[in-house]
């Protein structure tokens, strides 16, 4: 069938290479990341996205700090920084929650990342904190991608436990003590705005995160997460937190972060400068869930759950 009125919505500029032909009565760039400093990038991209600038109606940034790179090459550039469903991610709060086989194995203080293990990782952080402190166990969950596995730590107290669906996820964050973001501070991770932080609040874990700009603002600045760039200050607050759990006065900060930091609020948000950039779109409703599950390893931002406009999301 044809769809006559729609919006196409790109995550990459290398899509425009197949897209072309489409005719959409709004075009939306969801930048999420500085794609061109990621490993492996196509030499393309920068010519690419300097195209996709001149044909974008609206600019989203999946943070301030890549809202700052962007905000003097178009017009009309707006920072969306990384939302959380929460309900979602709450739900493996629950009383008998069952706990996977593969974490129900693993005994004794468990810190863990969920997300793609690739350069951006700081593996030397996870070895020495590894090594140091072989009481406690480090979990990988999510697959690696575009390094070499071997070059990753093999100790008893690493666990690389591969990827796992969005849907599984609560079950898995309900048995570790605390969440991490161990990012090495290199050229790929400059502009990031993990998701997997407020993931981890929403999950009921503290925090513990290498100083990535779009953390530290506002996280570590509203003491929602630790910052720690070396072995010994992550150990001392691993060792905080483990000792003291977390705080009622931590928690309370939490669900106030939270409770305006839903997807659904900055899709409403979103949507709002789309109706007002291009008033004549078409009204029909798209449900992208499924999608935005299926994609959680391979995008930051998950696609929105319903909208009021046809989309045709272009990704390669």
């Amino acid at each position: 069938f044809k769809i006559k009125h729609y919006c196409a919505w790109y995550y990459t500029p290398m899509a425009l290479k197949f897209s072309t032909s489409l005719k959409p009565e709004l075009i939306v760039y969801d930048c999420m990341d500085q794609l061109s400093q990621f490993k492996g990038a196509s030499p393309e991209l920068p010519r690419l996205e300097e195209l996709l600038f001149q044909k974008a109606d609206l600019v989203f940034t999946g943070g301030h700090r890549l809202y700052e790179a962007k905000k003097d090459l178009h017009p009309n550039v707006h920072a969306f920084p990384s939302s959380v469903d929460v309900a979602h991610f709450a739900s493996g709060r629950v009383q008998n929650q069952v706990v996977p086989i593969d974490m129900a194995q693993i005994k004794g203080p468990k810190i863990g990342y969920m997300g793609v293990i690739d350069e951006r990782i700081d593996i030397e952080l996870i070895e020495t904190v590894a090594r140091r402190r072989p009481d406690w166990n480090i979990i990988m969950l999510g697959p690696v991608v575009k390094i070499d596995p071997a070059t990753l730590p093999q100790l008893p107290n690493v666990h690389y436990l591969g990827g796992r669906g969005y849907a599984d996820l609560p079950a898995y964050l309900t048995s570790w003590d605390i969440g991490m973001l161990p990012f090495a501070r290199n050229e790929a991770t400059e502009f990031i705005s993990p998701t997997k932080t407020p993931e981890y609040l929403a999950a009921g874990l503290q925090v513990i995160s290498t100083s990535i700009h779009d953390v530290v603002k506002p996280y570590g600045e509203l003491g929602l997460a630790a910052i720690a760039d070396n072995a010994d200050s992550f150990i001392q607050a691993a060792e905080a937190m483990l000792e003291d759990g977390p705080l009622p006065a931590w928690q309370q900060k939490v669900e106030r972060f939270l409770a305006t930091n839903s997807w659904d609020k900055t899709f409403q948000a979103m949507h709002r400068l789309m109706r007002d950039e291009q008033h004549s779109a078409s009204v029909i409703s798209a449900d992208f869930g499924d999608i935005s599950r299926a994609m959680a390893f391979d995008i930051e931002r998950p696609l929105p759950s319903a909208t009021s406009m046809s989309m045709a999301a272009v990704q390669s």
